[in-house]
């Protein structure tokens, strides 16, 4: 198997990947390399190791398009449930009446007299009154 000589900017081009990403390799033991005395790092490739990154690009792009695809199925969904809730609150806007309305039908329901209490029912067996609910159970009144 032959294997090519190269720079770690080389290496990052050939497969794809950043400088940084070639290093993180090297220093994991992921790639052969040697040192030059002036500290320069070369990297060798062979064509298994450039293999392997296409076949990691394509599933890449493969997941991003999957995820593409995901958000916008997503998109429509939000969209078609917006309509859903727009047309549940116009059909019950329909259906209850408008606060003019309600306030007509207010007006026309009967009233109590202004003098008469709430707290207390006049009683026929008594002929009094009787004490109210409330007052009876908070002992309010007398």
């Amino acid at each position: 198997m032959e294997r090519e000589r190269v720079t770690v900017q080389e290496a990052a081009r050939q497969l794809g990947i950043t400088e940084s990403a070639v290093r993180k390799r090297v220093q994991r033991g992921m790639l052969r390399h040697d040192k030059e005395a002036d500290g320069r790092l070369y990297v060798y490739l062979d064509t298994q190791d450039k293999v392997r990154d296409q076949i990691q690009d394509s599933s890449y792009d493969m997941l991003v398009r999957r995820l593409e695809n995901e958000n916008e199925f997503l998109r429509r969904e939000l969209e078609r449930k917006d309509t859903i809730l727009l047309n549940m609150t116009e059909a019950m806007k329909a259906l209850s009446p408008s606060p003019q309305e309600g306030a007509s039908e207010a007006r026309e329901s009967p009233e109590t007299p202004p003098d008469a209490d709430r707290n207390t029912e006049a009683s026929p067996e008594t002929g009094g009154e009787r004490r109210g609910f409330w007052s009876r159970l908070f002992g309010s009144g007398e």
